[in-house]
């Protein structure tokens, strides 16, 4: 059963929900169903930066990492990014990350917002469980990154909350 591009399928245990059909279609609007997958989000200590960090931090006479002339693109990706993060919270870091550059998306950015779409390509099936019956529990795990943000010297901070073995929050 669908449900706004959510496909839902249950049996007596447990209830999937995830988008595959609609991460598909993703992958091909793009014209990447040919590609390689990617086996995680992003790189290993991929640092992305914005245009007002290169000015400041004189990086912009060697480099190479040109503004796109289209914004719209960039910022339709990830709006369909967004939509998918409702049963993809392993996506969730790093739309959160890519959504950032919004403003002003370099060619690096829409490296980066590929690449997401390689590993989606790889995972499409991923979605939520949500069991049924059993006893209640409530978990929650907390991480954080100090001074992780190149440009604010700020931490990341994330967690997740489950309810049993079902996902109930995260950020």
């Amino acid at each position: 059963m669908y449900f706004l591009g959510i496909e839902f399928s249950g049996s007596e245990k447990d209830i999937h929900m995830c988008q595959r059909k609609y991460a598909l279609e993703l992958v091909s609007g793009l014209g990447l169903s040919g590609a390689k997958t990617a086996f995680t989000p992003l790189d290993f200590n991929h640092k992305l930066t914005s245009v007002e960090y290169d000015e400041a931090a004189k990086k912009t006479e060697d480099c190479k990492d040109p503004l796109l002339e289209n914004r719209g693109s960039y910022q339709r990706i990830m709006g369909r990014y967004l939509y998918l993060t409702m049963t993809r919270p392993d996506l969730a870091f790093m739309v959160q990350v890519l959504s950032q550059y919004m403003h002003a998306p370099k060619q690096s950015h829409t490296d980066a917002a590929l690449r997401v779409e390689r590993y989606i390509k790889g995972s499409s099936g991923l979605g939520l469980f949500m069991p049924v019956g059993g006893k209640l529990s409530l978990t929650a795990f907390c991480d954080s990154d100090w001074v992780s943000c190149a440009e604010t010297r700020k931490s990341v901070t994330g967690y997740l909350v489950k309810l049993d073995n079902a996902l109930i929050s995260w950020k």
